[in-house]
């Protein structure tokens, strides 16, 4: 497992990479992206770090596992690499953008673009084997996950939480709700979403206003 990590992240982070929990999180990783295919790649397990470096963090959405099917996953969450369809829930992710901004739906679904902005894709659980959905969850990466979102709690300020579905509000309960903006709403999967839970929330535009409340730059979504 490539353990490589942007250096802001690593100043944060660095205790979390000794406790005992992640040195056994680290050998069940290599043993299984050794002996079985797994997604993402090893070199992108990071990429929602790597990609968004603490000190430019604005806004956290908060993912569950990585897509489990070839060539989809990339190591953001909800994203997928160009040249793969969009999956059911980033198709109504993007329909709720086109929608509040009345903008075009976006045509390419690597969110690489958001994370150079500011934005923590980060799923609950950063690998899975392929074709095998949970299959590498409670090893050990929801303890650091959670980890990762108490510290960014603690260390910054006026940070927006996008907590989509059940999962990731129960995964946002150690958020500090009087420094930082925490939206809600259902998830934008099609079971949630043709229920009425998901379209509608504005949340693109919502977090936009708040960044420029703040005197920050907005997100170009």
């Amino acid at each position: 497992m490539n353990v490589k990590i942007a250096e802001s992240w690593e100043k944060i982070l660095f205790e979390e990479f000794e406790k005992p929990y992640f040195k056994e999180l680290t050998n069940f990783v290599r043993e299984e992206y050794k002996s079985t295919t797994c997604y993402p790649k090893g070199n992108q397990i990071f990429e929602a770090f790597n990609l968004c470096d603490f000190n430019n963090l604005k806004v956290v959405i908060i993912g569950q596992d990585p897509y489990h099917g070839h060539g989809q996953a990339n190591g953001l969450s909800f994203s997928v690499n160009d040249g793969i369809a969009h999956p059911p829930s980033l198709i109504n992710i993007f329909k709720e953008i086109a929608t509040d901004l009345k903008i075009d739906y976006p045509k390419s679904g690597n969110l690489e673009r958001w994370a150079k902005q500011g934005v923590l894709l980060l799923n609950a659980t950063l690998t899975v084997r392929a074709h095998n959905a949970g299959s590498h969850q409670k090893k050990g990466w929801e303890q650091f996950t959670d980890a990762v979102i108490s510290k960014i709690s603690e260390d910054k300020e006026n940070v927006v939480f996008l907590l989509w579905g059940g999962f990731a509000k129960k995964k946002g309960l150690k958020i500090n709700s009087s420094k930082h903006y925490i939206l809600t709403s259902g998830h934008p999967s099609p079971l949630s979403a043709n229920r009425g839970y998901w379209f509608g929330n504005q949340h693109f535009s919502k977090v936009n206003s708040y960044l420029k409340s703040k005197g920050l730059n907005k997100i170009d979504w």
